[in-house]
């Protein structure tokens, strides 16, 4: 329906211009979100190896086709459906669109807007675990497992946060998904990579690491900066209306992931003796992960201080995942998206004079909790029936050939 036929349907003309104002702006931010499967392909495949390019950019496509269907059918449901005891949606399975009010909205917008712009978010988190995971997975169990994610743990959290559910009674405040979406597609990570185990060749027989190097860092550099383009309709589109603050929620967006970017910088020229290329990228998505809760109500020099801690806080967790933990994350996607998405979640609770430290808290721990469990549950599972790990062969020769029969760089010669 255009402006006429809202004011010829009774609406007033301001309301009418408003809504229509709302639509554009949240379709803008959908198309946004979808465009950053592009950028994490791009990050992925750049730090990974070449002979497992192909396989890389088909599971992030994957993330989306299949999180778009099972979202539709079951996903949307159990996030913003009827209410049951603060806990999951139990209606408009199959048909979301049922959910809509007499004049086909849902949260005050169009149904089908409101609809694409969570379906985007939930790709997004089933995309973040495909790094992690990286040169070393079967492509059907990774299938599985992006099915799984987007019925069974990233609508039911998010029903808890955005969907009406105990967290939002509680007050606890993540406006574009710190927590809801990062942080869950951290955990995930986190919980795949420990029971996938490392690649070949990532630690010696003394327990040291040995770094993998990426093939093409110009390609993982244009992923960052893909993501962070998008980043703006990530966060300003949140507000799934064509408000005032628009300008500051970008400006708190930018400058945390400025600020993250030079301390990421800073911190790894005094450790290594030289700024690291590939760690002050993975600086810049800390800090735009760290601020996406808060960057509605903090000011900007709270994003300023919030970016910074992310910037320093992930060069230390990289570390700690790779030398203590044995977690073999080729993207450092656990640190990036986890752990920065759960500090930029409390510190919303430190710099925000509308939130609750207590509560930020409570939200975290919970969330963290119940996808840590639902996806021990769900890789155990595909673990034990498909298998999560490709043989010795595959692994050394590329997943492109043995998985797809084809590889991304027809004609070169590969170093394995």
């Amino acid at each position: 329906m255009g402006l006429a036929d809202l004011i010829s349907g009774g609406m007033d003309a301001a309301e009418a211009a408003g809504l229509l104002m709302n639509v554009m702006w949240t379709m803008i931010g959908a198309v946004l979100v979808y465009f950053m499967q592009a950028g994490f392909a791009m990050c992925e495949a750049g730090f990974t190896r070449a002979k497992n390019t192909g396989n890389i950019l088909m599971k992030n496509m994957m993330d989306f086709v299949l999180g778009s269907l099972f979202f539709f059918i079951f996903g949307f449901a159990i996030m913003h459906g009827t209410d049951w005891n603060g806990v999951l949606g139990v209606q408009g399975f199959f048909d979301p669109t049922s959910l809509a009010d007499e004049a086909g909205m849902i949260n005050g917008l169009p149904a089908g807007v409101f609809i694409i712009f969570h379906t985007v978010f939930c790709a997004t988190a089933a995309t973040i675990v495909s790094g992690s995971m990286a040169e070393r997975t079967k492509f059907a169990a990774y299938l599985a497992y992006s099915a799984a994610i987007s019925i069974f743990i990233y609508p039911v959290s998010g029903h808890w946060i955005w969907g009406g559910g105990w967290l939002s009674e509680l007050g606890f405040h993540d406006f574009a998904g710190s927590t809801a979406v990062h942080m869950v597609g951290g955990v995930c990570a986190l919980v795949g990579a420990k029971i996938l185990g490392a690649r070949i060749g990532k630690f010696g027989k003394d327990g040291k690491v040995k770094a993998i190097p990426g093939h093409n860092l110009p390609i993982a550099a244009l992923g960052v900066f893909i993501l962070w383009f998008c980043w703006f309709g990530f966060n300003c589109g949140s507000t799934t209306a064509a408000t005032t603050n628009l300008g500051d929620i970008a400006m708190t967006t930018n400058l945390a992931a400025a600020a993250a970017t030079l301390m990421a910088l800073i911190v790894t020229w005094v450790r290594y003796g030289k700024p690291d290329v590939s760690m002050t990228f993975n600086g810049s998505l800390a800090g735009l992960v760290a601020i996406t809760a808060g960057c509605d109500t903090v000011s900007n020099w709270s994003a300023i201080i919030i970016g910074a801690i992310a910037g320093v806080l992930v060069v230390f967790s990289v570390e700690f995942f790779d030398k203590v933990a044995k977690i073999d994350d080729p993207v450092g996607a656990i640190s990036v998206h986890g752990v920065c998405g759960a500090v930029g979640t409390i510190l919303t609770g430190v710099f925000s004079p509308d939130c609750s430290l207590v509560t930020q808290v409570i939200g975290v721990a919970a969330t963290a909790a119940y996808v840590f469990v639902m996806a021990l549950i769900i890789f155990t599972i595909i673990n034990k029936t498909i298998g999560l790990r490709v043989t010795k062969e595959e692994e050394i020769e590329g997943l492109d050939i043995h998985e797809h029969g084809s590889t991304a760089y027809a004609d070169f010669n590969f170093r394995l």
